[in-house]
């Protein structure tokens, strides 16, 4: 800025920097990394977007319970582990109303006295949790906090509210595609295991003459005595056919 040129008015300042936050927002690659590196990713855009923050956490709900929490900062990862140890704190009203809560004075605040007293000792003094609304309902809160006394005001918390709402869609995104995931992953498995016991299955029928649903028994009942997952006794069936196999291979 030259010396004819004016000063910018902070609002407008804020105003760039939500965008800027939300640009991001919009091109996070929540493809190309894993639940925790997107919602931290979130979080950091959040402390950009939000006039005053000094860090951000984010906490994601599963059957109305905290699932994952992430945190941009160490002292936010030290507040959470307050919060959720005592089951109070803003992030747990925010999720449990749906409504925005704002507090500058957690050392003196009458709606979580242990938890305010706890965090005000540790100099943190505002905080701006936001409900992350989605059709599905409240999917979590983003937890935005300050070691300034009264550091959120209105404007802060109009800011954090618009943030807030694109936040929620990109979370939810992040939470499916990692769902996704682990389903393929586990269906992979599941096929793997199944292809074992189906081969485990054939070698007990070709030794003892078995049916197919008696071979199935058979390798029931071993599992059941030995405590061992069914598809851990296949698998160690059919090493045993492959080693016999090479065995014979050798001898000839």
């Amino acid at each position: 800025m030259t010396e004819h040129e004016p000063a910018r008015p902070a609002a407008a300042e804020s105003d760039d920097d939500l965008r800027s936050a939300l640009s991001s927002l919009s091109h996070l690659a929540t493809g190309s990394l894993s639940l925790a590196d997107a919602l931290t990713q979130v979080t950091e855009l959040a402390v950009r977007a939000i006039p005053g923050a000094d860090g951000a956490g984010l906490t994601v709900l599963h059957d109305d319970r905290p699932d994952t929490v992430v945190a941009g900062a160490d002292f936010v990862r030290e507040i959470d582990d307050i919060q959720f140890g005592l089951d109070e704190g803003p992030c747990i009203t925010a999720t449990r109303t749906g409504e925005i809560v704002r507090s500058g004075s957690l050392g003196g605040e009458s709606r979580w006295p242990t938890f305010g007293s706890k965090v005000g000792r540790l100099g943190v003094h505002s905080v701006l949790s936001l409900p992350l609304h989605t059709a599905d309902g409240v999917i979590g809160a983003m937890n935005v906090y300050a070691y300034a006394k009264n550091a959120f005001d209105t404007r802060a918390e109009q800011l954090g509210e618009l943030f807030a709402g694109p936040a929620a869609v990109s979370v939810q995104n992040a939470r499916a595609l990692a769902g996704a995931v682990l389903l393929a992953q586990r269906l992979e498995k599941a096929l793997t295991h199944r292809a074992t016991i189906d081969h485990a299955i054939g070698i007990l029928i070709s030794r003892s003459g078995y049916t197919p649903a008696e071979a199935f028994d058979a390798l029931r009942v071993i599992s059941q005595q030995d405590n061992r997952k069914l598809s851990d006794i296949a698998q160690s069936l059919v090493d045993d056919a492959g080693r016999r196999a090479r065995a014979r291979h050798n001898e000839t």
